[in-house]
């Protein structure tokens, strides 16, 4: 049976639709605008069936459109993954690791390591995605990233449709600003912290994850004065007396002179474990593979009492 469609009409037709118009897709791809109307014009009429429609502030998709849109993106992405297999067979490792992180991890924990990774794999192509962690979930399971920061309740529990590789476990700490009444205490107790006005991240973040679990788990109820997924803009609320909130022990530390910062531990010690995680079925590439030693290999994990 002969396919109505190769790999590179495929491509032009998933850059005509991310992009929405076939000029945006054209410059992209470095065609002639002439030559993206042919080939979409061309994969329609194998297929026998519309699957832009056409109109003056872009294209949108038919049915028939959408549906391909998604074989077509699965299809480009094992294209990429057997190509660059292919190029693997040398013993050289290349090609491009896709990460997600979130705000906070991406500030504070991978920087250093990234670089370090990148000087090791100078081949390497590292593209780096901030995002919470139902979306980074989501970007693993439809193929948009190849591993993701994860955090998990157990090290090593399964996680529908995703393997797991545990790197770090970090305490949780109370924020406050130094000339907080809490701020002499040895530990705070949950009770005290909720009584607290709190600056949290928005829904999806961990960080919001974790207070509304450690709230539920202990009958409490939280008192969200801020809702901000900045990292330094919830910091210099926390510091100017408008709230608390309880951010990765690190954070905190990193520059808690510079901005009147306090770090004290919750009186029962919160530990999040993080993991990295890829969909169980593609396994990893080489390059995803190096990354994801490179990581075990230079975590310092902190181990909770």
């Amino acid at each position: 049976m002969k396919l109505p469609f190769d790999l590179r009409a495929l491509e032009i037709f998933v850059s005509v639709t991310e992009r929405g118009s076939f000029t945006a897709a054209a410059m992209a791809l470095q065609l002639a605008q002439s030559a993206v109307s042919q080939s979409i014009a061309n994969l329609e009429t194998r297929l026998g069936q519309p699957l832009l429609i056409r109109g003056t502030k872009g294209v949108s998709l038919t049915p028939a459109g959408e549906t391909l849109l998604v074989h077509a993106r699965s299809l480009l992405q094992q294209a990429q993954r057997a190509a660059l297999a292919m190029a693997e067979l040398d013993g050289l490792v290349k090609g491009e690791v896709r990460i997600g992180v979130s705000s906070m991890l991406g500030s504070y924990y991978f920087p250093p390591l990234l670089m370090a990774f990148k000087a090791r794999h100078p081949d390497i192509t590292l593209s780096v995605i901030e995002g919470g962690t139902l979306s980074l979930r989501k970007m693993i399971d439809n193929g948009e990233l190849d591993l993701g920061v994860i955090v998990e309740e157990h090290p090593g529990s399964a996680t529908s449709g995703l393997v797991s590789q545990h790197f770090l476990r970090e305490e949780m700490v109370v924020c406050l600003p130094n000339d907080h009444p809490l701020a002499t205490r040895e530990h705070v107790s949950l009770e005290a912290f909720f009584a607290e006005e709190l600056v949290v991240f928005k829904r999806g973040y961990f960080h919001r994850d974790f207070i509304e679990r450690l709230a539920s788990q202990h009958g409490l109820i939280p008192s969200i004065a801020f809702e901000s997924n900045l990292i330094a803009l919830n910091k210099a609320i926390v510091s100017r007396g408008f709230g608390i909130t309880t951010f990765l022990k690190r954070v905190v530390e990193d520059d808690r002179e510079e901005n009147n910062l306090t770090a004290i531990s919750f009186s029962e010690p919160a530990w999040l474990d993080l993991s990295l995680a890829w969909r169980r079925e593609r396994g990893l590439s080489r390059a995803e593979q190096a990354f994801v030693d490179f990581v075990i290999e230079h975590s310092v994990v902190r181990e909770s009492p």
